[in-house]
């Protein structure tokens, strides 16, 4: 029986990948299996979608010794699972993600895009 493997690459952008890398070693963990469910196709339970910054941006929220941390994703760029942006979340104003983060977020969709529309 041939199984064809389906499992997507996991591209990051360089700002995620460097607020992810001083993660600590306990949360890299846990995003990476996470993220490697993701490129499997299917969905983590710690993942849901980022309200307002289109179809398929995901956001992994993982818990860790009282602090909240953030990994966001987006399925629906290219054929990677893109990695947008990594943070721990120190919001004051309840569950929300905060604004700038919010903004950040948007402004690198916009940015990886552009990039690789002009790849091609």
């Amino acid at each position: 029986m041939n199984v064809r493997n389906t499992e997507r690459p996991i591209s990051w952008m360089k700002g995620a990948r460097k607020a992810f890398e001083a993660f600590p070693i306990a949360v890299q963990v846990e995003v990476s299996h996470a993220l490697s469910i993701v490129a499997e196709g299917r969905k983590p339970d710690n993942a849901k979608p980022l309200v307002g910054l289109g179809t398929g941006v995901m956001e992994l929220a993982i818990r860790y010794r009282g602090d909240a941390w953030r990994a966001v994703y987006a399925l629906r760029i290219a054929d990677a699972v893109w990695v947008i942006h990594a943070f721990q979340k120190k919001s004051t104003s309840g569950i929300a993600t905060p604004r700038h983060e919010i903004d950040l977020i948007r402004e690198r969709i916009k940015r990886l895009k552009e990039e690789l529309d002009d790849r091609r």
